[in-house]
């Protein structure tokens, strides 16, 4: 398959099933920020993956080292998470790629993946201490990455609702971004809290 096609030479671009529009098109911009999403969490895997224990920081395999460190694999575990994030996100963009009624067959984003999203964030607050304050986009290099993705997310988000009010799209998908930028902000905090990164709060500038 050929890199580059100059079909879009003239600024247009095709939907699955669907249409050619302008590569500035609200659909575009919708699942083209999820694209960049997708990219920003594989940034944050990459700084991830510098933190995994290696062959000799394993503990010994017996009851009373899985019991001193419960959490000893986290990296790995978090990994896993956000890799099937971001074989969601390539599912999210394709559906919002698809006209509703278009004969192109695609994996709609389900209430399912929400409910389980939802899970997660619980799973992942578990160990942190109840927010107070508004906390800082900062810490470790994994929880600055997660930070910026969170940012994305929202991004996309209001991208997506742009372009409810003009199509009749999956709303799945703006729920989905919702609550996906939920819990990257819980994924940050947790990811400095395995690290011993205390997160900051913020002050305003009225008592600085």
């Amino acid at each position: 398959m050929k890199i580059y096609t100059r079909t879009g030479d003239d600024g247009l671009t095709g939907l699955f099933g669907g249409p050619r529009v302008s590569k500035d098109d609200l659909r575009i911009e919708a699942y083209g920020t999820a694209d960049e999403l997708n990219s920003v969490l594989g940034t944050a895997r990459a700084a991830l993956a510098a933190h995994r224990p290696g062959p000799f920081d394993e503990p010994e395999r017996t009851g009373e080292a899985q019991a001193q460190s419960p959490s000893s694999h986290w990296t790995l575990d978090m990994d896993a998470w956000l890799e099937r994030i971001q074989n969601e996100l390539f599912d999210l963009g394709a559906d919002l790629a698809t006209p509703l009624g278009s004969k192109a067959t695609v994996h709609r984003i389900e209430q399912a993946w929400i409910d389980d999203m939802e899970q997660t964030i619980d799973k992942f607050e578990e160990p942190l201490a109840p927010l107070t304050a508004f906390i800082l986009p900062g810490g470790s290099d994994i929880a600055s990455h997660l930070h910026v993705a969170r940012t994305i997310c929202r991004r996309a988000e209001r991208r997506v609702i742009a372009l409810a009010r003009r199509d009749d799209i999956n709303m799945q998908c703006a729920v989905y971004l919702n609550r996906l930028s939920d819990a990257l902000f819980v994924a940050a905090r947790l990811v400095n809290h395995l690290l011993g990164v205390e997160d900051h709060a913020w002050t305003s500038s009225t008592k600085r």
